[in-house]
Order: structure tokens, then C-alpha cells, then sequence
């Protein structure tokens, strides 16, 4: 019960923060608004990593490479500590390290598409109940590019119903369940 305690510890800060700096990188990618209450947050949340990394890594060709290089350090850091407290099933040093770097570009990948899922439900739910309210911009800015070429193949049926939101998380969904664990088996069988 304790190790299920301390999993999910792990799991909800670093996840808080990993998740954050992703959606930070994503709402600057897709020029999406921040002054509402996710972009404060996110900004609240990642400034204090983000601003300092800039005055190294700068922002090249429309990337923010501080906010992509702080969201794998911590996940990076975030497989490290679960490593630490219940792994013991390699060592950690030589291909070990390298299986953890690796591991952690898979979950990145698994993280963003984990992202936009829940990105598309709630811009989804949202244009069904508030399709005014306080996240409206910042959620159409983030699905819109995903959700136009859904629609220009599968227009709106009745004029009304749009099923793009419900095609695009069913695509994530299949990359999930059959990239991804390539992904990982690949890396398994070519570094440990």
C-alpha cells in the first residue's frame, strides 16, 4: 500500500510539471492564447524552469527548445524516480542510461498524444456547453489545425454533427495502442 502511495506521489508530481511544460510548448507551436486561466497556470507552473533555460537554449525556427528540453529532463527525472524507488530490474549504468533516455522520448510521444486526446474532448464537450466561455480560444487554437483536415474528408453530417473530434481521438487512441508499444519493444530489444 505504501509503494502504491508513493508511485502515485511520483506519478502526480512530475506528471503535473511534464504535462505542464508539454502544453507550454504545444499553445506556442499552435499560437495559442495565454491570457486565460490554463495559460496563467501553465506559465505560473513553468516560468521558473523555462525562463532561466532560455538564456541558453533559445527559441529557433518557431520551437521553444527551453520548454522542450525541460519537459524531457523531467521526464527523464520522473522515470529516474520510479526507477529509484521500484526498480531493480537493470543497472542503471551503460546501456541502462541509455534505455532510460530512450524511454523517456517514448513517454514524451505517449505523453503528447495522451495531450491531445484530452485537448479534443474537453475543446468537444466544451463547444457543446460554453462555447463562449474562458478556455474557448485557447482550445480552438490547440484543435483547430488537428481538426481541419478531419473535416475537409469527413464533413459535418446533417450540416450538424461533427465527428472529426471523435476521428482524431480514435487515431491517437490506435497510435497508442500500436506504435507506441513498438516504440518500446524496439527500444527494449536494441538497448537492454
Amino acid at each position: 500500500m505504501l509503494a502504491s502511495a508513493l508511485g502515485f506521489l511520483i506519478d502526480v508530481v512530475f506528471g503535473l510539471f511534464t504535462y505542464s511544460l508539454l502544453l507550454r510548448l504545444v499553445m506556442q507551436l499552435m499560437r495559442a492564447p495565454f491570457r486565460n486561466p490554463l495559460g496563467q497556470s501553465v506559465m505560473a507552473l513553468t516560468d521558473w524552469i523555462v525562463k532561466p533555460l532560455r538564456k541558453v537554449l533559445p527559441g529557433v525556427g518557431g520551437v521553444d527548445w527551453a520548454s522542450v528540453i525541460a519537459a524531457y529532463v523531467f521526464q527523464f527525472a520522473w522515470l529516474l524516480a520510479l526507477y529509484f524507488a521500484f526498480g531493480r530490474g537493470f543497472a542503471l549504468l551503460g546501456p541502462g542510461l541509455a534505455f532510460v533516455a530512450v524511454a523517456a522520448l517514448i513517454a514524451l510521444v505517449k505523453a503528447l498524444l495522451w495531450l491531445t486526446i484530452i485537448v479534443v474532448f474537453a475543446q468537444a464537450i466544451l463547444s457543446w456547453v460554453a462555447p463562449d466561455g474562458p478556455l474557448a480560444g485557447v482550445l480552438n487554437a490547440l484543435t483547430f489545425p488537428l481538426l481541419r483536415p478531419v473535416r475537409r474528408l469527413v464533413p459535418p453530417i446533417g450540416g450538424t454533427l461533427d465527428l472529426s473530434p471523435l476521428i482524431v481521438i480514435v487515431v491517437a487512441q490506435l497510435v497508442l495502442i500500436t506504435l507506441v508499444p513498438w516504440l518500446e519493444a524496439t527500444a527494449t530489444r536494441f538497448l537492454l
